[in-house]
Formats: C-alpha cells, structure tokens, sequence
C-alpha cells in the first residue's frame, strides 16, 4: 500500500458478493479427518458419504399390540362373524394355517404371519381367538428396511450431524462415524493501544480477539487466542508466519489506509492481498487475503465492523476450509418502528432490538414483532450489537429501509 494511496482512502470497494467468492475461491478444505464416537458426533462435519451397514428394523415388526395372523384366515370377519382361530400361545416363533400368536408393539412378527390384528378387534375364549376385523396382508406390519434400507445412503460428505441424525446412525449399528477435525483459527489482536485490563490513559481492553474466537468456536473451530500484537510490521509478520500452519489466520484491528494501518502491506508482503475494502456498512476497511495457501482475514478493529464482517467472510471461509458450506442466519419476521438509512451501493446492517406488538399493519398483515434500530449505531458501539436481537440487511440497491415495512431479521447469533 503506497502512501498515496493512504492519502485517497478507498476508492473501490468491491461488493460483499464478489469479495466473499475471491476468498472463497483461494481457500480449500483441509482435508484432515478422524473417526468421532457416535454420541460425541453433533455439530461433527462429515468427510466421506456413509450407507446404512443393516437395515432397520430388520425383520417384520407388529405396528400396534394385537394377534399376528395370516391375512387370508380373516377374511370375512366382522362383528356378527368374528373368525376363530387357534391360539398359539404368546409370541409363538410361528404360526400355521388357521392360527394366531400375541404380539406387542415392535416385536418380531411370526413366521407365517402377514398381519396383525388389532388387540380391541380381538377376543380371547379359552385356546381360540376370535378376530372380529378382517386385515389386508402388511396391515399393521412394519416391514424389514422400512425405516432405512440397506445399503440406503444416509448422509454426503460435508453434512453437519444433528442429533436426530446420531440417533439414525446409532439405529443402524453404527459405533462411530469419519468426520472432518475441527478447523484451527489463529485469532491475533492487533493495536499498541490494547491492554487486557486496567486501561490507562489512550488505552482500550482488549476485546475483539476474545469475541472473534468465541464466535469461530460456536462456528464449529478451534480458536487460538493469540496475545496482542503491536503496531510494528516486523512483529506483525512474524505473528502472521508463526500461524500459517493454521486453517485461518484472523487478525483484528489496522486493516483500514491510516498511518498505523499496517495490515494490508504485511499481508502483501508476506503473500497476496486479494480484496481491500468491500462496500458494506459498518465496516467497508476489512482487508482480504492468502499467506502460504492460508486465508488471512484482517477485521476492522471498531467492535462492531468486526463483528459483522466476521460473520460475512470469516464463518464462510472457516466452513469452507471444515469441510462444508456456511448457511444462511436464521431469520424472524418483523415490522420496522423506524427508517433505516442506508448510501446506495452499500450492503448496510442495521442492528435492532424485536418486541411483540399486538396491532397489525395496515396492508392487512397479522401483527408483527416491531423492529427497532438501536439508537447507538456508529461501529464503535459494542453495546449496540451485544444488546440488539440481531440484524436487518439493507441491499445494495435501496436507499434505505422505510418505517413500517417488513423485514428480516438475521437472528446471527443463533446459528453454528
């Protein structure tokens, strides 16, 4: 970065689209894998598809408690005309013509039986049975494989378990499941002005580093949590070197064109700066890069630029790098208490604050929670965002948000 180029500040800022996909496409994932006990699998990303080693169930099961049966010996039953068949005895292994054995719920059906009929359609006298309904051949059978087939593919590479589907895995047999490592993320706060506590005068508490990695292990990483780091090319190099064996590198803070924003030439100096200023609001100044093969993501240091823009370019590129792909924020619907300004071209967040409401608009829409942009909104407000319910985004192309429409709210802190 040249001194006059500090001088002019930015003049291109690339889209948040078109920036995400450059980094996106200068990082790959890593590849590293490891078995994970079932129980210990949820949020585990997996790396290679897994089938169904058995089927499940794996024989014919009673649906309901009730008498297993051959379906042709009740034909013509009913209420006046119950069939009588012969009681062979509780949970028989088989059956023959013109029996039938008690069964429970997900018990293995007999062996010469077809289906089951009902315990209150049925009628115990002595050592016969009478079936008062008559039952279609499969009626009230799960059938061998009807949950999962064998064999049947499950899940692909790149699928983030859940626990319902470690419950899957553990129906069918399985102990433990291939899954990608966690993907490592070396966090390095920057700036001469940052102290861990007891600020004195012109010093600043140290807290973007603490917040960025707490963010990339709810992400699905392993954050290292580097000390801070000075405003000194030299240590700012070595710092970045000295965790290019990492995933991610993530810096914060001096990714702007200031005398002390020293980033964007240590990352060029060191590898390749591939993005330098992206037209989103608050933050436009992060700095996007490769070292070594390793995505370098510099954050602006204001508390909330770093925060958004950790949410729009470091989650993806840590996913990506972990084996999988970043989804969208969860997102509730709401009515805007008031505008939203936004420059055109921009990509803005707008942080609100979602209550009930008990009225409806006036288009006729049922009530909405109303969402309310925080009064404190310039991007060094940590309180805006840490007390805020979440985001509203504001695309390129609008000039601002309206008060009284309906919004989105990306709910960012409620999703892996």
């Amino acid at each position: 970065m040249s001194h006059d180029r500090r001088e002019a500040g930015f003049k291109r800022r690339t889209r948040v689209a078109e920036a995400l996909a450059t980094l996106l496409d200068a990082a790959a994932p890593h590849g590293r894998t490891e078995p994970a006990p079932v129980a210990d699998a949820d949020g585990r990303v997996v790396a290679e598809p897994i089938d169904a080693p058995a089927p499940v169930p794996s024989y014919d099961r009673a649906a309901m408690d009730g008498y297993a049966v051959r379906a042709e010996d009740t034909f013509g039953a009913s209420d006046r005309s119950p069939a009588v068949l012969r009681a062979a005895g509780t949970e028989a292994d088989a059956i023959a013509p013109g029996e039938a054995a008690r069964v429970h719920t997900g018990s293995a059906v007999p062996e010469g039986a077809d289906a089951v009929v009902m315990i209150e359609r049925v009628e115990e006298v002595g050592a016969e049975v009478e079936a008062f309904d008559a039952v279609a051949e499969g009626e009230n059978v799960g059938e061998a494989g009807e949950d999962v087939a064998d064999g049947q593919r499950l899940f692909e590479a790149g699928h983030v378990l859940r626990p319902s589907d470690l419950g899957l895995l553990k129906s069918v047999g399985l102990d433990a499941v291939p899954v990608y490592e966690p993907p490592t993320v070396a966090v390095i706060p920057t700036g001469e002005e940052l102290v861990q506590s007891d600020p004195g005068p012109g010093e600043v508490i140290e807290t973007n580093g603490l917040t960025v990695s707490r963010l990339v292990e709810r992400w699905g990483g392993e954050a290292r949590y580097r000390d801070v780091v000075t405003d000194d090319e030299d240590a700012l190099a070595a710092a970045i070197e000295g965790d290019l064996d990492a995933d991610v590198v993530v810096t914060t803070g001096g990714s702007s064109v200031g005398e002390r924003d020293l980033l964007p030439e240590v990352v060029d100096s060191i590898g390749e700066v591939l993005v330098h200023g992206v037209a989103l609001k608050p933050g436009h100044p992060v700095c996007l890069g490769v070292a070594d093969d390793t995505p370098v993501v510099s954050l602006p240091g204001y508390p909330v630029a770093c925060i958004v823009n950790a949410a729009q370019f470091l989650r993806p590129v840590q996913k990506r790098v972990g084996g999988t792909t970043a989804d969208p924020f969860p997102t509730r619907r709401a009515r805007l208490a008031r505008k939203v300004p936004s420059e055109p071209g921009t990509r803005t967040f707008a942080r609100v604050s979602v209550e009930e409401t008990d009225g409806g608009g006036d288009d006729g829409e049922p009530a909405l929670p109303a969402a309310t942009p925080t009064r404190a909104s310039g991007s060094g407000i940590l309180s805006s965002v840490a007390l805020a319910d979440g985001w509203v985004v504001v695309p390129e192309p609008r000039e601002g948000l309206d008060a009284g429409e309906v919004v989105d709210v990306e709910l960012w802190e409620a999703s892996p």
